[in-house]
């Protein structure tokens, strides 16, 4: 009876549900994580749809990244290295240095994987597929042995822009009602996450527009890495007690567990390049793929690279699903 209040209370559509039938949900925290119809959320493969929607949810804000500040709302602005860590904070550098370590390598093999298949299926034939069919670049190690020579993506941080190119954000606000998993908003490749240490304030609409930092204040986990056009960023920002968030890659990952180690602003970081054959230095994705999600209503916040063409096809305080297009790259005939 509980969960059929909550559906009709919150507008849950049970008829798009893998199972629809509600006693097989044993907690209110297993229908949040409930899985949808193979059908139930066509993603939009036309070349030109750029970026997709990771999951469903609200249009909060989207536009261009100024001067490294990206508003949260109209008027409320944080900063990007606030929101992503500074490599040369002695915090984040404490951090990168553990990331480099041969155990944290060595926590994501294997068994720590939620598919194993990521790490025999995805071989070196496979990703050299993956690059040449969605444009991405092998990193340079890669290609000429030379550690170190170029900063990867995930380091970078945006910061590496070519004189064509713009960096974009969009923010998507999960309500509680909504369908919590968050999927892959393009192709791209994941080199690393940072999980920022942080609050769980709420993230609802009217205290984004109340709390300066929101965004920077709460507990996040942070996916970075390249797509065909650089940069490409996505990240879960936790909500009012719902600091679990799920990377189905990434058994490691450990929230909302108030870690003594970290404090609030602190990251700690892993790299991925053990999940690939070490070509592509990371976890390939494609549009659409199911990537992880959220024990609760909670905000998604997408950071990326592209020509200045690129135009957004959505508007502030749209309902969007999950696969739908949120931005168009002109193709070139």
């Amino acid at each position: 009876p509980l969960l059929h209040v909550y559906a009709w209370t919150f507008g849950c559509n049970l008829g798009e549900m893998k199972d629809p039938e509600l006693t097989h949900y044993p907690n209110l925290a297993t229908f949040f994580y409930r899985e949808l119809r193979e059908d139930a959320r066509p993603v939009d493969l036309h070349p030109a749809a750029a970026v997709v929607s990771p999951s469903d949810g609200k249009i909060l804000h989207f536009g261009v990244v100024e001067q490294r500040q990206v508003e949260q709302v109209k008027g409320l602005t944080y900063s990007l290295d606030a929101f992503f860590g500074k490599a040369d904070d002695p915090a984040a550098a404490r951090a990168l240095a553990a990331a480099t370590q041969d155990g944290a390598a060595a926590g994501i093999a294997g068994s720590t994987m939620a598919d194993a298949t990521l790490s025999h299926s995805h071989n070196a034939a496979a990703e050299d597929e993956f690059a040449v069919v969605n444009g991405i670049p092998y990193t340079l190690d890669s290609m000429i042995g030379s550690a170190g020579a170029l900063e990867p993506a995930a380091q970078s941080l945006g910061r590496q822009l070519r004189d064509h190119e713009r960096l974009y954000f969009c923010v998507i606000y999960l309500a509680p009602g909504d369908y919590h998993r968050f999927h892959s908003p393009a192709n791209w490749v994941v080199e690393a996450r940072r999980h920022f240490a942080g609050e769980l304030y709420s993230v609802s609409p009217y205290i984004a527009r109340t709390i300066q930092n929101l965004f920077v204040l709460n507990e996040r986990v942070a996916l970075l890495g390249r797509w065909k056009h650089g940069f490409m960023s996505m990240t879960a920002v936790g909500a009012t007690n719902v600091g679990s968030v799920v990377i189905n890659f990434d058994k490691e990952l450990r929230t909302n567990l108030r870690e003594k180690s970290l404090l609030p602003g602190e990251f700690s970081q892993l790299g991925y390049k053990e999940l690939s054959s070490g070509k592509l230095a990371g976890v390939p994705l494609s549009k659409g793929q199911e990537v992880g999600g959220f024990r609760l209503g909670s905000t998604v916040v997408l950071v990326f690279s592209a020509p200045h063409t690129f135009q957004f096809s959505v508007e502030q305080d749209q309902a969007v699903r999950m696969g739908e297009a949120l931005g168009h790259i002109p193709l070139i005939e």
